[in-house]
């Protein structure tokens, strides 16, 4: 990589952008886009569609494998995946997938993994628990078996009989308490500290396993709901650390849980996805802080060795955004890609775009992931499209 320029820039889209707009195809090629991440199995959303010549919002109101639901693939779960009625086709993934590849574009799979709220609802003991037994519904538990069996089987299904480039891997490990939920009420309510503690996961499975690492799991918990009840409180600032909270062997017995649960859903995965496969270029979402929760979960040590790149989410234009592509260039090395997520959206002033992606591209960020074609109105398209020109090979 020299000067500004990176070796790869990723657009991303769902099927729907794609479906029933002839002119898709020539928008993304006039930017200069030579390859997409298209939402193969995604969350619940409402997505905003200014561009599309027949429809202007859709409504993705559960999460969804935009492939068709076999029944010889499926049966025997207990945890199985939906299908919809919203995407453009009954196939609607691979549908889009063949539009872009027939126009020359590459495509990956983009695979949202342990974040369905349908699926939570529909099964809540295989759903993350705080120390309060409250349970996230949209937060499926990484390490729970029914989980790593559904993971794989989702992975499997998204790329099946495709000629697709690679593989786009979110929330391949645990969601927290934050979440961009319908009329969201919890922001800032756990600040600091807070959102780190409510966010370990205390199922009876894991509890089990902290004990099987010498912990006592009840007076952990009890530490938890002190320190949350002490930030509430006031007594405890945001800004302590972890372990003003647990002490050293417990709060390490939360991380190597999570890490080997992470670490045993991404193998799942990959070995699925590499089964149909055997070429596919991975790019994982992922996050340098090993305490980090959500769609981009904390990077365990075995992460890197297993993907080709790393995707961090560099969306708010500030240093901390910077910061962390910082830290993820540094644990994962020059073998490994570091792609930078980067948005044209609201809040997000235009006019520092370039800017911004520039810091990130200086921190070590030798790929570009733009979000969204789909989304964006004209004047955010352009923006997509200075990006591109000014910082392709």
């Amino acid at each position: 990589m020299s000067g500004r320029t990176v070796d790869r820039i990723v657009a991303h889209a769902y099927p729907w952008d794609v479906l029933g707009d002839p002119r898709f195809v020539d928008r993304a090629r006039t930017l200069g886009v030579s390859e997409i991440s298209l939402a193969a199995s995604y969350h619940s959303t409402r997505a905003a569609t200014p561009l599309h010549p027949a429809h202007k919002v859709v409504d993705a109101h559960h999460a969804a494998l935009y492939r068709p639901i076999r029944p010889s693939a499926w049966d025997g779960h207990t945890v199985t995946a939906r299908t919809t009625t919203w995407a453009g086709s009954e196939d609607a993934f691979a549908d889009a997938a063949r539009i872009l590849t027939g126009a020359g574009i590459r495509v990956n799979a983009w695979i949202v993994l342990s974040h369905s709220t349908v699926l939570g609802h529909a099964h809540p003991d295989v759903t993350v628990v705080n120390c309060f037994g409250d349970r996230y519904p949209y937060a499926l538990a990484p390490g729970h078996p029914d989980i790593v069996r559904y993971a794989r089987t989702l992975a499997a299904e998204a790329v099946r009989g495709l000629d697709l480039h690679g593989v786009s891997i979110e929330a391949c490990g645990q969601l927290g308490i934050a979440h961009v939920g319908p009329h969201e009420k919890t922001d800032g309510a756990f600040p600091g500290i807070g959102d780190t503690v409510m966010s370990i996961s205390c199922t009876e499975r894991e509890r089990a396993l902290w004990a099987e690492r010498d912990v006592d799991p009840d007076k952990m918990i009890a530490k938890l709901r002190s320190g949350v009840d002490a930030l509430s409180a006031g007594t405890l600032a945001p800004e302590a650390a972890i372990t003003d909270i647990l002490g050293d062997a417990e709060a390490e017995a939360v991380l190597s849980v999570r890490q080997a649960d992470a670490d045993a859903l991404r193998g799942a995965v990959l070995d699925a996805v590499r089964a149909e496969m055997p070429s596919a270029r991975v790019t994982l979402h992922g996050h340098p802080n090993p305490w980090k929760t959500g769609p981009s979960p904390a990077l365990t040590p075995a992460a890197p060795g297993d993907v080709d790149a790393v995707l961090v989410s560099a969306w708010p234009g500030t240093a901390e955004t910077v910061a962390v592509t910082e830290a993820t260039r540094a644990i994962v090395g020059d073998a490994v890609d570091v792609g930078a997520y980067v948005s044209v959206l609201p809040p997000k002033n235009l006019d520092d775009v370039g800017s911004h992606v520039a810091a990130t591209v200086a921190a070590g960020a030798n790929e570009l992931h733009l979000y969204h074609l789909g989304l964006v109105n004209k004047v955010q398209l352009d923006a997509l499209g200075r990006i591109i020109r000014d910082f392709s090979v």
